[in-house]
């Protein structure tokens, strides 16, 4: 248990956490939803909840599931993860204690390690913040539509370097685009639900076409003709080819599977603790979790839902409104 005060709830114990994974193992297994499993959408939402990280202001990161507040949660870049969101509440049913930033976290690493990927270390002890005033501001999400210039923009602000970002790009190996979600729609693999080193050397392999979607989205597909099945790459994904360095990781997961796994491991691990302050015996120190301790939110409700305000001038003073004009001016030099 955490050397926290008595007063402030306390960090979990490590046989406590092993009960809460095998909670989550025992529910991965979703027939009715996309391809028969939670597990891609569990990663997305463990991506997303950690990738707000911003390491010149140190704000951002999965400590507080900001995304329970609509300022995050009703960012269009997370539309969809309400379903992750709800797949987990029978979890936080049974155990109320467990944060949800850690419980979103955990859930990726249990969802990796159960489709055939890597052990990834995890650490637990983040809290939950009891209002929005700490969550970042939107616009910090990959936007998927968008080449190289804009991935490095995105990625180095998380302090990712290009042979991280290659690594993370790794984990389209899983899950697959939705039209109502991103805008996007199909899978990068034939098996979406197994980890693999397959996204490289599909990358690698065809031509891909580009096709333009009827809202507009520019995507590149290849027709599996013994399948019988489309699958697709993102422009986030193509610039990963065409750009030179990037290229060569790509080459090199491609060949390599285990190099892949451990590169993959070590970046994962690292996103999750992004904003993340640890003292030696590895509690987490961040001024929320000192102050408050290792705070349970309420448990929300089993059904997915989605917020539907914008973020406006009434809200935390419409901080998205200069990082998002940010990213406009960028792209605009592109």
């Amino acid at each position: 248990m955490s050397s926290q005060p008595t007063s402030q709830p306390p960090e979990p114990t490590s046989s406590q956490l092993l009960e809460v994974k095998a909670a989550i193992k025992s529910l991965l297994h979703q027939p009715d939803y996309d391809d028969g499993s939670a597990g891609p959408v569990l990663v997305r939402l463990a991506w997303h909840s950690s990738g707000t990280y911003c390491a010149s202001t140190n704000t951002g990161g999965s400590n507080g599931a900001g995304m329970r507040y609509e300022v995050e949660g009703g960012d269009p870049a997370n539309a969809g993860l309400q379903h992750a969101r709800a797949f987990l509440e029978p979890v936080k049913r049974k155990y109320p204690w467990v944060t949800y930033a850690d419980l979103w976290t955990m859930a990726a690493v249990v969802a990796i390690k159960e489709m055939g990927g890597p052990e990834i270390a995890w650490e637990g002890g983040r809290t939950d913040f009891t209002d929005d005033s700490r969550i970042p501001p939107r616009g910090r999400l990959p936007d998927g539509a968008q080449g190289a210039d804009h991935i490095r923009f995105i990625f180095n602000r998380m302090g990712f370097n290009d042979q991280e970002i290659v690594a993370l790009s790794g984990a389209h190996n899983l899950g697959r685009c939705h039209s109502d979600r991103s805008g996007f729609e199909g899978k990068w693999v034939n098996n979406p639900t197994r980890f693999s080193n397959t996204y490289y050397r599909l990358l690698m392999m065809h031509d891909w076409k580009h096709k333009e979607l009827e809202n507009g989205l520019h995507q590149y597909v290849y027709v599996d003709e013994d399948l019988d099945e489309e699958l697709m790459m993102l422009p986030t994904d193509i610039a990963l080819l065409t750009d030179p360095v990037f290229r060569f990781y790509v080459e090199m997961y491609a060949e390599d599977k285990e190099l892949f796994f451990s590169d993959f491991s070590m970046v994962f691990a690292k996103l999750l603790e992004l904003g993340i302050r640890r003292d030696v015996y590895g509690h987490v120190v961040n001024e929320e979790n000192v102050k408050g301790g290792y705070r349970s939110a309420p448990k929300k409700s089993d059904r997915p839902t989605q917020e539907q305000k914008t973020q406006g001038k009434s809200q935390i003073g419409d901080e998205a409104r200069p990082l998002r004009d940010e990213n406009r001016r960028h792209r605009a030099k592109l």
